[in-house]
């Protein structure tokens, strides 16, 4: 695909809404550098936005970028798609790499939920910095990092970020197993496909509960 096509606004990543316009420019607007402006996007996405996975995964809504934003909370696929449409706001082409990895420290009911502990679809946003893609995964906010004793991603725009194989007590926490490669916007149909096949429980609805009060007893 051309370095354009991650420039462009997309149904998901959806850099032309007024919302993500508007939080792009005041994240990233007084940066000095294209890299400090993903920096900065980085971290407002990562920590303004609180993770949870217990949302309708059959709803549209939820995998959009500025939905996420007027909500102030998303899952992985979600909070990739908002980076991405705000670093092309800002002239950064950026677009979504997935993979499927086991999560060593997932709760116990959202195991049941996923029908293991291997999540399909995991996403991660790919921004082009000094030439190179680099990799940013901003899912985990801060605060459930703490509750889970997992480390925090950090994000310099130099290296890439991505999930430590072990938490800060030594335990195994996330594998990358399989990589699906990188795409302008959000398989919405091939995401249910797969999610039909292997996690069908996730298709249920909305799910009640505090993920992060679950992590924390985990």
């Amino acid at each position: 695909m051309e370095r354009s096509t991650f420039l462009q606004p997309g149904e998901f990543v959806d850099s032309d809404s007024h919302a993500v316009r508007d939080f792009a420019h005041i994240i990233a607007g007084d940066a000095a550098s294209p890299i400090d402006q993903a920096v900065n996007l980085y971290y407002a996405v990562r920590d303004g936005i609180r993770y949870t996975p217990y949302l309708d995964f059959t709803d549209v809504e939820n995998y959009r970028a500025s939905s996420v934003l007027g909500r102030g909370f998303g899952f992985c696929i979600s909070k990739a798609s908002l980076l991405a449409a705000c670093c092309r706001v800002m002239g950064l082409p950026a677009r979504l790499g997935f993979a499927d990895v086991r999560n060593h420290l997932t709760t116990p009911r959202l195991r049941e939920l996923n029908g293991g502990d291997l999540m399909r679809w995991h996403a991660f946003t790919e921004i082009l910095l000094d030439g190179r893609w680099v990799k940013a995964t901003p899912a985990f906010n801060l605060e459930l990092c703490t509750r889970f004793r997992v480390k925090p991603l950090e994000f310099d725009g130099r290296e890439d970020s991505i999930f430590h194989p072990y938490d800060v007590d030594q335990r195994r926490h996330l594998e990358y197993v399989h990589d699906r490669g990188v795409y302008a916007d959000v398989p919405f149909e091939e995401i249910l496909t797969t999610f039909r096949r292997h996690s069908p429980k996730l298709l249920g609805g909305p799910v009640d509960g505090d993920f992060a009060a679950e992590a924390e007893q985990n």
